[in-house]
């Protein structure tokens, strides 16, 4: 899986690394802001001249979105950036005193350590940080609990978008220059907000994705009145054959819809299939989003997770010593290779850090993201301050070098996940009705059965025998997710049985009673 990722980056422009952006803070100084301080991205960035601007995406605004005028309040907190002497008496916000909470002191690992025998050697395998109300006042710190807990901007605030544009650029290196993040409440929230600001039922809009989904994200376009249309994929991922096909020979009165203008993908650890689209695929998808002027949904919370081969009752291979080579090891981003400004991508700390913080973040160029502002401001607003200064204060304790060692160290644990339900499918299984590939990333492993050898096919549908394997499988006392959760077309006929299992939670012990008992439901279905 690994590629040299410089050598899939922009043409001349340096990659920066950990050093230049320690060396751009100390030049920097000081970060001040206060209550209701902007998060503004364009100012953490490093150079960037010599790199094109965006391409103007504006023709697919929604008709929401083009009636949105900026939030007058919002607009007013704005002034105040860079004049901390202003005073403001024109927002209601609450007095910090009046503020219950005085401070938080919370611990947390130490990823600087390593592990022995299931636990962290030496006598620092925790760190522990303190965040008071006032901090900024008294102790000098750039962040306390007075700003956080009060209102703040759409944006963020600046502290921990900071941390994650730094972060952003260390790894996604974006070949243009007006690219920015936001903070958001997670990944499910972005997409909605997304589908709001560039997707019009009036319109007859639609959308592509994979065949097989996110189930999530397609209920969330299908009560919209978004049409959805599934794309072929294979083993490396989404087909771009397919997908220029499709396009290529559209025809609005037999789909019902018009031409579609978004593509949606996952593609890391694709879920649920798990595959992981190289960098070869993901440029020939990009050259056909190019070729039909498409934007690119990129949704990518398990990009850290990319896992490396599979061996049955092999070891799991070291993880990089040095941020450099840990980045070079990931197959680059869709944003990476994004000339055009085109990607819209997702991000979120769910799967790296904790799914309850509903925190993430929106990467995407600056006339896109103004235009998520203007939906967002005016719903979810923004990430909850007790998420953004813990996550702030957890990250800045760690810097950029500890996070990276964060992401490798979690990265192996999930490769050894994968590898422990490998080794027990492979056990248990019976390998002439029941075949998969190893994923390639992500948390899942995709089971394909097959129903040619069913005794009761073609005569009974797949469907039906898809859910009497589910529902034995209860019986037995296993639950998986049944493949046909995660169709793009629900309404088409179903041509295959899939399973979803995660190997993300459940102990060795409890995957081995899982898919013993998963056996025998497949077993009993099949009169075996």
């Amino acid at each position: 899986m690994a590629v040299n990722g410089n050598a899939t980056q922009n043409g001349h422009h340096a990659r920066a690394t950990v050093l230049d952006i320690q060396q751009r803070r100390a030049e920097a100084g000081k970060l001040l802001s206060g209550i209701t301080s902007v998060g503004d991205s364009s100012r953490f960035r490093g150079p960037q001249s010599g790199k094109p601007l965006a391409k103007s995406f504006a023709h697919y605004l929604s008709s929401e979105t083009k009636l949105r005028k900026p939030s007058r309040l919002k607009e007013a907190g704005r002034l105040l950036k860079n004049k901390p002497d202003i005073i403001s008496v024109a927002g209601g916000l609450p007095p910090s005193d009046n503020f219950p909470i005085e401070n938080i002191t919370f611990n947390f690992k130490n990823p600087n350590l390593e592990e022995t025998n299931g636990s962290l050697s030496g006598d620092e395998s925790h760190l522990s940080a303190t965040l008071g109300k006032y901090d900024t006042k008294d102790g000098g710190a750039d962040y306390d609990l007075s700003i956080a807990l009060n209102y703040s901007q759409t944006t963020g605030g600046p502290q921990l978008t900071r941390f994650l544009t730094e972060h952003s650029e260390l790894v996604l290196h974006p070949p243009y220059a007006d690219w920015k993040i936001l903070l958001t409440t997670g990944s499910t929230g972005t997409f909605e907000t997304l589908v709001r600001a560039y997707l019009d039922k009036e319109r007859r809009d639609s959308v592509l994705t994979e065949a097989y989904n996110y189930s999530t994200v397609l209920e969330t376009m299908r009560p919209q009145g978004i049409k959805v249309f599934g794309v072929a994929a294979d083993d490396d991922g989404l087909s771009p054959s397919n997908f220029d096909e499709i396009l290529s020979s559209w025809d609005e009165t037999a789909r019902g819809a018009r031409k579609p203008h978004i593509l949606y993908i996952i593609p890391t650890g694709q879920n649920p299939t798990g595959s992981t689209q190289s960098i070869e695929r993901r440029r020939e998808v990009y050259a056909v989003a190019q070729k039909h002027d498409i934007l690119i949904i990129e949704d990518d919370p398990y990009y850290f997770l990319q896992l490396g081969p599979y061996e049955k009752g092999g070891s799991v291979a070291e993880e990089p010593q040095t941020p450099e080579d840990f980045i070079a090891s990931l197959v680059p981003s869709y944003v990476s290779i994004d000339v055009d400004g085109r990607v819209i991508r997702i991000d979120s700390a769910s799967k790296v850090l904790a799914p309850g913080s509903r925190l993430g973040w929106v990467i995407g160029s600056e006339e896109i993201l103004q235009n998520y502002i203007r939906v967002a401001e005016l719903s979810n607003q923004v990430t909850n301050g007790f998420s953004q200064i813990i996550v702030w204060k957890l990250l800045e304790t760690w810097g950029h070098e500890g996070y990276f060692k964060w992401l490798a160290k979690i990265r192996k644990d999930y490769t050894q996940r994968r590898n422990v339900l490998l080794d027990i499918l492979d056990n248990h299984l019976p390998k002439d009705l029941v075949s998969w590939v190893p994923p390639s990333g992500g948390m899942f492993v995709w089971l394909k059965l097959d129903h040619s050898r069913h005794p009761d096919f073609p005569k009974r549908s797949l469907e039906e025998i898809e859910l009497e394997i589910f529902e034995e499988a209860i019986n037995q006392g296993v639950l998986f997710a049944r493949g046909s959760w995660f169709r793009a077309e629900p309404d088409t006929p179903v041509e295959s049985i899939f399973f979803r299992l995660s190997f993300s939670t459940a102990t060795k012990e409890q995957l081995t009673k899982a898919v013993q008992r998963l056996s025998a439901a497949i077993h009993k279905s099949f009169g075996l």
